[in-house]
């Protein structure tokens, strides 16, 4: 049986920035469009975090049971490690995509807005064919586009529409700006994963694009929502508060560019996140002041 710390693991808590973000950046937006509400972001937030869970949990399971877990460089899984029962992980997983239904029913319910239901939906199937079912994307290589668009505009957007019933060129640059930062991410995990995903039959877009060319698409994304900073700076001057989150991205970037292979990425994933978080809380501050 896997121990209280391994399920805790298992949860992947240094992957919950790419969740908290996007509900930031989409609630600060909704602020300047004069229509923050708090109960709205926080269940906003709890649907993210419920999601991203299940998400981990559902990719740990089917990654898991089909036996592309074996051989890993990455942090340990409970399926493919063997120190958990499938069964028992995907209940986990089935249970956090509950919980994200039923909060995201109630910001339905309190915004009036019903017709987001879709969205839900395809979110939560999204999360479970990228490694679930007999054809997931995540292993043709459609991993970063869906990640993108999950966690930018589906994120962004949604959080800042059912909050201010609107969406202005603020929140389109943030939603750009979260899904850049919420891919890079994947690719860094991608790139560290390249021999072992290769050897186990996973078509990850790294694996399609090369080690040389992976590397320059990080490099791109995350520089991406800097070029979001400086066009809405030129409308809105604090909002250059958001180059504060430039130094988190330095290391990383070094990192990468020299050729850093397996587990010395892994700071890069870390950092990612962190300047994702950083990105949006300095974007929200800025937002505001402005």
């Amino acid at each position: 049986m896997a121990s209280v710390a391994e399920w805790v693991e298992g949860v992947r808590v240094r992957t919950w920035p790419n969740a908290v973000a996007p509900v930031i950046a989409g609630s600060a937006t909704a602020a300047g469009a004069a229509g923050f509400d708090l109960p709205l972001a926080l269940l906003s937030l709890v649907v993210a975090l419920a999601l991203i869970t299940g998400v981990n949990f559902a990719n740990d399971y089917s990654d898991g049971i089909r036996g592309t877990d074996e051989v890993r460089t990455g942090p340990q899984r409970l399926v493919g490690s063997g120190s958990a029962r499938p069964g028992s992980v995907l209940a986990v997983a089935l249970g956090c995509f509950g919980i994200a239904a039923i909060a995201g029913l109630a910001v339905l319910y309190l915004s009036g807005h019903w017709w987001l239901v879709l969205l839900g939906a395809v979110s939560i199937a999204g999360a479970w064919f990228y490694t679930g079912g007999k054809r997931p994307y995540g292993y043709a290589g459609w991993g970063e586009l869906a990640v993108f668009c999950f966690f930018g505009p589906a994120a962004v957007l949604g959080t800042m529409y059912v909050q201010a019933d609107s969406i202005n060129g603020s929140g389109i640059g943030a939603a750009v700006a979260m899904g850049a930062f919420s891919s890079a991410v994947l690719v860094a995990n991608n790139l560290r994963d390249i021999p072992t995903d290769r050897q186990s039959g996973k078509r990850t877009l790294a694996v399609l694009l090369g080690d040389r060319d992976t590397r320059t698409l990080y490099v791109t994304l995350v520089l991406a929502p800097f070029l979001i900073t400086t066009l809405t700076g030129l409308r809105i001057t604090p909002a250059l508060l958001g180059f504060v989150a430039l130094a988190l991205v330095i290391s990383p970037i070094r990192r990468v560019t020299r050729g850093d292979t397996g587990l010395s990425l892994l700071p890069v994933l870390r950092d990612t996140g962190l300047a994702m978080l950083l990105w949006a809380v300095a974007t929200a501050v800025g937002l505001a002041i402005g």
